[in-house]
């Protein structure tokens, strides 16, 4: 009876196979001049990321289903709790407001696109790479 109000139990269910990004971890302060530098050659991102956010988890899931993995860029991830100082350095040194979840994309050492929220999905990063 249960299982036809409720459904069946998701353990039963065939596992989907979760998608794995190629994120490396952005926690130092010095990793953004490396960046900024790196971004001569190829384009880097960066998602900044609270893990106390609920609409930041949300977006960062769909940015994870819908990212190409194809997409020739470095991908950073930043946890803005545990490595605030790294956030502050970021907005200063690229000249972007905070917010969160966001996105940046760096070409050629400078910003040339950001969005947040809900609009980070919707970027078009093969213009940027």
């Amino acid at each position: 009876m249960f299982k036809k109000i409720f459904g069946t139990n998701k353990a039963s269910k065939g596992k989907k196979e979760e998608k794995i990004l190629p994120w490396m971890a952005l926690n130092s302060v010095e990793q953004l001049n490396t960046m900024q530098e790196a971004s001569k050659t190829k384009t880097q991102l960066i998602f900044k990321h609270s893990t106390r956010c609920g609409i930041s988890r949300m977006v960062i899931n769909q940015f994870i289903e819908l990212y190409d993995e194809t997409t020739n860029a470095d991908l950073y991830y930043l946890d803005l709790l545990s490595y605030r100082e790294v956030s502050n350095e970021t907005g200063y040194k690229f000249q972007v407001m905070h917010q969160s979840p966001q996105l940046l994309v760096i070409r050629n050492g400078v910003v040339v696109a950001h969005a947040s929220h809900g609009a980070i999905n919707d970027l078009d990063l093969s213009r940027f790479v």
